[in-house]
């Protein structure tokens, strides 16, 4: 298990089971929740990231990860228990974690 969570790292985590429409199987997520919540609740809160890009949705940002190009989906963020990290591949550059955290604010922050 991995001891330190750091916000903006790419893990690679576990996501099944799943239901419904949920992003399956074995992927990178990025941690979108505070670093302060990392360290002493047992969620974090991420945003998968796939690879099958739709740039025209305005809920996926265009990123790079272990050199593939993804996209990391906000509009699947969600709540997983940190047992279902697995590694760390990775880290949001800061202009990215920026657009990230906007799009989060534009499409969950409330009217």
């Amino acid at each position: 298990m991995i001891r330190s969570i750091d916000r903006y790292g790419i893990y690679l985590a576990d996501l099944e089971p799943i239901r419904g429409g949920e992003m399956a199987k074995t992927r990178p997520v990025v941690v979108v929740s505070p670093d302060a919540m990392n360290r002493h609740l047992e969620t974090i809160v991420v945003c998968p990231l796939t690879t099958q890009l739709h740039p025209r949705w305005r809920a996926r940002i265009q990123c790079q990860c272990a050199g593939r190009k993804a996209e990391i989906a906000v509009d699947q963020i969600r709540a997983i228990t940190r047992q279902r990290l697995v590694k760390l591949l990775d880290r949001l550059d800061p202009a990215r974690a920026s657009r990230v955290r906007a799009l989060i604010t534009e499409m969950y922050g409330g009217a």
